[in-house]
């Protein structure tokens, strides 16, 4: 499978270099926290790699598709062993031309189907890698917005191993910290809000349960 978080930082360079405002800029003073108009930037490997939202879901993402490798590949030797069961079976003799005939053509069947089933489960892994890009990229850009009501930015730029808008910048401009916190605070409220909402129906039905 492709490197999600490279994917990631090359969308989000695409997606937020349009985030700003129509105010006019207004460099920061060296040192100090960037004001209201200026032209800040994030550095998106470092957001990426430490927002929560995103570890979670690459975290179940991995296990799912490392699932999937693993089922395939069981299914692999399983067949490997019924075409060397029958080769050998060949070689001494104790199959009828007939009976071999018709064995071959139902391991024949059974690479088919594996060889379907692997491009099959690729093609899902990749819809569920999309999804989940898109579900980060979709919660990143709705948080920048909101944020940027307050902060009234001018522009907010980005930079990352792949893809740079910026060559040199005073460290000053650099809210990538203020963003993954804010971020990061979201996302664990959000965490603690469905989990409250899945427990609520589990104790109406132990108190029921009990009546």
């Amino acid at each position: 499978m492709r490197n999600l978080k490279g994917i990631l930082c090359i969308a989000l360079v695409a997606a937020l270099c349009s985030c700003k405002s129509e105010q006019k800029t207004t460099p920061a003073a060296s040192g100090s926290a960037p004001v209201e108009g200026a032209v800040v930037y994030v550095q998106m490997d470092s957001l990426v790699n430490n927002y929560d939202m995103f570890n979670d879901l690459r975290t179940e993402f991995e296990a799912k598709w490392q699932g999937v490798q693993n089922d395939l590949q069981n299914r692999g030797k399983s067949l490997q062993n019924e075409v060397n069961d029958f080769q050998n079976k060949i070689n001494k003799g104790l199959m009828t031309r007939a009976e071999a005939e018709e064995r071959n053509q139902v391991l024949s069947n059974k690479r088919d189907h594996l060889q379907n089933l692997s491009a099959q489960k690729q093609y899902e892994m990749q819809e569920e890698e999309a999804v989940l890009l898109n579900k980060v990229l979709e919660s990143i850009r709705t948080y920048l917005a909101k944020y940027n009501e307050s902060k009234k930015y001018a522009m907010i730029l980005t930079t990352s191993t792949a893809s740079s808008t910026v060559i040199v910048a005073d460290p000053s401009l650099d809210i990538t910290q203020d963003v993954l916190d804010g971020l990061n605070n979201q996302y664990v409220k959000s965490k603690g809000k469905k989990s409250s909402q899945e427990e609520e129906p589990k104790a109406e039905k132990k108190e029921t349960e009990k009546k």
